[in-house]
């Protein structure tokens, strides 16, 4: 696992191959997938069903299907691919904002739209500061050594998401519990922690309209559920969704891209050395840390396969998509894709190409994209300037990271500075 670690060379399948796969080194795509970037920009995979579906590769198509409205994002509909026994059973189960498609996603889409505009993500960056500021505190009162999942990387954005949604924070390893059973647990599990989030949201909704607070739930409270707007089902889904997104996608970039870049020592040095000079960049050019940042999200890629179905026949890069066929888009193969960028296996934020799908396209495009780079760059600059001789306190191959059926990230990351 180091700057020069390079997939495997391929070979052409003779059946198609297995997705999802487990990477073996955590911020690179899986060695198996190979075969499938000589095949790009589409191929077919293999579900864990032995359903075969198409599987997208290639940044020019990926771009081109995420923006046809022929492709469906519900999941209740005929041929919607599922990659796991635990998503296959929840297909019946709505879920607001990334599971339903227009006019319905738009209307969800528009009401959330202010709350997470440029204006409002920079007006919080104070707060996100003073969060991140306080949990550093923590842990140089502490001393090393520190798990930085826990004692960082999750509560980062979970204390940040609670703010902006007003959900008590006091709760936080309730929902924390749940989210991670509803990602990796088994189709039981996730169903169960799923019922019992929902349960959770119901109640907290039902006291907020006899106490009001301050916070997005409150205004979706008092702005659209009040005026049927909403009903209550779908303000549910609607908070279970950003609850869970909120926090786990950049609790696991915090996590993963603090060991990738104790991974690539020279990159880490030229950004440390970005910081000392307050993240002006040595050439004078656009600062480090933004800069990095979108580089690690293009490199990690953490949100591995999105999926769609399809509405209607389509044509694309000299394929047929038929009507009902499944597509799922391998982020981490799209954001490697050497027709789009050079050398994309390397960490290279000076590159001049940084347009990734790692928050997706087209009117899916992650709503809270703003939030997370805000989240991003705040708590990395500010981890790597108050621990500057932050390390792996453990060899990285002893370190765990998750499976390949759910969020990249680490599951433990032990530091020392």
């Amino acid at each position: 696992m180091t700057e020069s670690t390079k997939a495997a060379e391929p070979m052409q399948p003779t059946e198609p191959i297995a997705f999802p796969q487990d990477r073996t080194c955590p911020y690179h795509p899986p060695t198996g997938y190979a075969p499938l970037r000589e095949e790009q920009p589409l191929s077919r995979v293999r579900l864990f069903d032995g359903r075969s579906v198409w599987l997208v590769s290639g940044q020019t198509a990926a771009r081109t299907l995420l923006a046809d409205p022929r492709l469906s994002s519900d999941r209740a509909k005929d041929g919607f691919p599922s990659t796991t026994d635990r998503l296959a059973r929840a297909r019946d189960k709505n879920i607001a904002l990334i599971g339903v498609d227009d006019p319905r996603h738009n209307t969800q889409r528009r009401m959330l739209i202010p709350s997470f505009s440029v204006k409002r993500i920079a007006a919080l960056r104070p707060r996100i500061q003073e969060t991140v500021d306080r949990l550093l505190d923590a842990m140089v009162e502490q001393g090393p050594p520190a798990e930085l999942v826990s004692a960082f990387a999750l509560p980062v954005p979970s204390m940040v998401i609670c703010a902006l949604l007003g959900v008590p924070y006091a709760d936080h390893e309730f929902f924390e519990e749940k989210s991670r059973r509803m990602l990796r647990g088994t189709a039981e599990s996730a169903q169960a922690a799923r019922d019992e989030l929902d349960a959770y949201f119901y109640e907290l909704i039902a006291r907020k309209e006899r106490e009001p607070d301050e916070g997005l739930l409150d205004e979706l409270i008092h702005r659209q559920l009040a005026t049927g707007a909403v009903d209550r089902d779908e303000l549910v889904g609607l908070a279970t969704v950003l609850l869970v997104a909120g926090h786990e996608t950049t609790a696991n970039m915090i996590s993963l891209g603090v060991f990738t870049l104790l991974q690539h020592p020279e990159r880490l040095a030229e950004l440390r050395s970005g910081l000392q000079a307050s993240g002006a960049a040595p050439d004078g050019g656009r600062p480090l840390m933004p800069a990095a940042v979108e580089e690690l999200l293009r490199f990690l890629s953490i949100a591995d396969g999105m999926m769609r179905v399809a509405r209607a026949d389509i044509e694309v890069e000299g394929a047929t998509i038929r009507a009902d066929d499944g597509v799922i888009f391998a982020t981490s193969l799209i954001n490697r894709d050497d027709t789009a960028y050079e050398e994309p296996e390397e960490l290279d934020w000076h590159r001049p190409n940084r347009h990734h799908l790692a928050f997706g396209f087209g009117v899916h495009q992650c709503l809270g994209q703003n939030l997370a780079r805000a989240e991003l760059e705040i708590a990395l600059a500010s981890l790597f300037s108050r621990l500057p001789g932050l390390r792996l306190a453990v060899p990285a191959q002893e370190i765990p990271f998750k499976p390949g059926d759910t969020l990249q990230g680490m599951l433990e990351l032990p530091v020392a500075w």
